[in-house]
């Protein structure tokens, strides 16, 4: 167990190194300039279209119900532990650089949101089938189905192994035990059997209860944060000081000299960032594939607003309550920080929120992450594999709850990292049909006006 402990966190440096970050980030940064900034200046409008009900268009949920499903996923734990663990190990300037790999990730989900709806199946119940493996073969055509193949594989991977089931079973019966005292068995044994009533309901069902927890988690969360970060406003100047020159200087809570603090600030920023809004990955496409619309570059508007909200908005708002509270050299990291700060900042019921935060977060990610394991399993196995597959995540919910996770943390971090590489291959192999299907949209939005153009094909 040790030695395969030691193997996947070895494998798990090589995969999340500086290639694959410069990988990520680099494509977020090519497309935001063949984008020319649209994806930062066109955000007041993709907030617009979340409101619109296009009930006449082809898909399975409406276009918010398929961001709050891809919301499920990437708000969860990694807002809470994973800022909180950048921070500890890469100083506050790891903050600066969590921004920018936000800035540059909302182009990255973007053109995954417009690649997810172009290249989008039915599958034999008449339900859309979409994501990273579709639009490799069908964009890039049969000879890269290898590539396809193997991000369908690591995705089932993930969803049964990593940050879908057990990993978030875990961090519930954790937080329960923590905060009420419940047996992780109990737990595990009730979290389970509501996965199972939620995700054997298929999309419609997970979208629906995602689009009624998501608005609900995150803004007991936020107004955590906010209040938290306004009884200590004085306090917010010195933060952004602090944060800005961090970046910089290599001031890290857990010391070493300059250099080494700069390049760990820029590592855990961009690692963190990525890993909590998951521009690059390829699974919110999975989600965005369902949704009610005949125009691409529509959803790939409302996609990008996955990656803002998910790290501009709440990631920004951990971050300064961290800092601001004056924790974040105290010694603890992940969640335990979080918490150390809400301690801090709001005596008394701040703990509690916290926990009762990871519980929604874990659960909504538990429920999200299984349909993008499910719509991976039906490309590589057909649809009759769909319910063997969630009964298989049900059973994973329930081991998740009860074991320790250090060796599945790892196996999952190697297998998420793994899934970015294909994803990648193809956003940049497809960044002319994204150009050239963005140009044609506002184009016509220019011409024809707002109604004509959402609804061009």
């Amino acid at each position: 167990m040790e030695a395969l402990l030691n193997f996947f966190s070895a494998m798990s440096s090589l995969v999340w190194g500086p290639p694959m970050l410069i990988l990520l980030l680099g494509t977020g940064v090519y497309l935001t300039i063949r984008l020319k900034g649209i994806t930062l200046s066109k955000i007041p409008y993709a907030i617009s279209l979340i409101f619109k009900e296009d009930n006449e268009s082809e898909g399975d949920v409406s276009a918010f119900e398929a961001l709050a499903t891809a919301l499920s996923s990437t708000i969860g734990t990694g807002n809470i532990a994973g800022v909180a663990t950048a921070i500890a190990v890469g100083g506050p300037g790891a903050a600066l650089w969590m921004w920018i790999a936000a800035i540059v990730g909302t182009a990255t989900k973007f053109a995954e949101g417009v690649l997810a709806v172009k290249y989008r199946v039915k599958n034999e119940d008449g339900e859309m089938a979409g994501g990273p493996m579709y639009y490799i073969q069908e964009g890039l055509g049969e000879k890269w189905k290898p590539l396809s193949i193997f991000f369908a594989a690591c995705g089932v991977m993930v969803a049964w192994l990593g940050i879908g089931a057990t990993v978030q079973a875990n961090s519930m019966a954790d937080a329960l035990q923590a905060n009420f005292g419940i047996s992780p068995i109990v737990t595990g044994v009730v979290m389970a059997a509501l996965v199972g009533m939620v995700v054997l309901g298929g999309i419609k069902r997970i979208a629906k209860v995602a689009s009624k927890i998501v608005p609900l988690m995150s803004a007991i969360y936020i107004l955590g944060t906010l209040y938290i970060i306004l009884t200590n406003i004085v306090e917010l100047p010195a933060a952004i000081s602090l944060i800005v020159k961090s970046a910089f200087s290599g001031q890290s809570a857990i010391g070493g000299f300059a250099g080494a603090g700069v390049m760990l600030a820029i590592r855990k920023g961009i690692s963190r960032g990525i890993f909590s809004n998951e521009a690059g990955l390829g699974s919110a496409p999975i989600a965005h594939a369902a949704a009610k619309t005949n125009n691409p570059v529509r959803q790939g508007l409302i996609a990008m607003l996955g990656t803002f909200i998910d790290t501009i908005i709440i990631c920004s708002l951990t971050t300064l309550t961290i800092i601001m509270t004056g924790v974040w050299n105290s010694g603890e990291t992940g969640a335990a920080l979080t918490t150390k700060a809400f301690n801090v900042g709001m005596p008394g019921p701040g703990g509690l929120v916290i926990g009762i935060g990871i519980i929604f977060f874990a659960f909504s990610t538990a429920l999200g992450w299984c349909y993008y394991g499910e719509k991976c399993i039906e490309y590589l196995l057909g649809h009759k594999a769909i319910k063997p597959y969630k009964f298989i995540y049900i059973l994973c919910v329930l081991l998740g709850a009860t074991v320790k996770l250090e060796l599945i943390w790892a196996i999952s971090d190697v297998v998420n990292g793994l899934m970015a590489l294909p994803n990648l291959v193809a956003l940049l192999g497809l960044s002319g049909i994204v150009i050239s299907l963005t140009k044609e949209y506002f184009n016509n939005l220019t011409t024809n006006g707002k109604d004509q153009a959402e609804h061009i094909a």
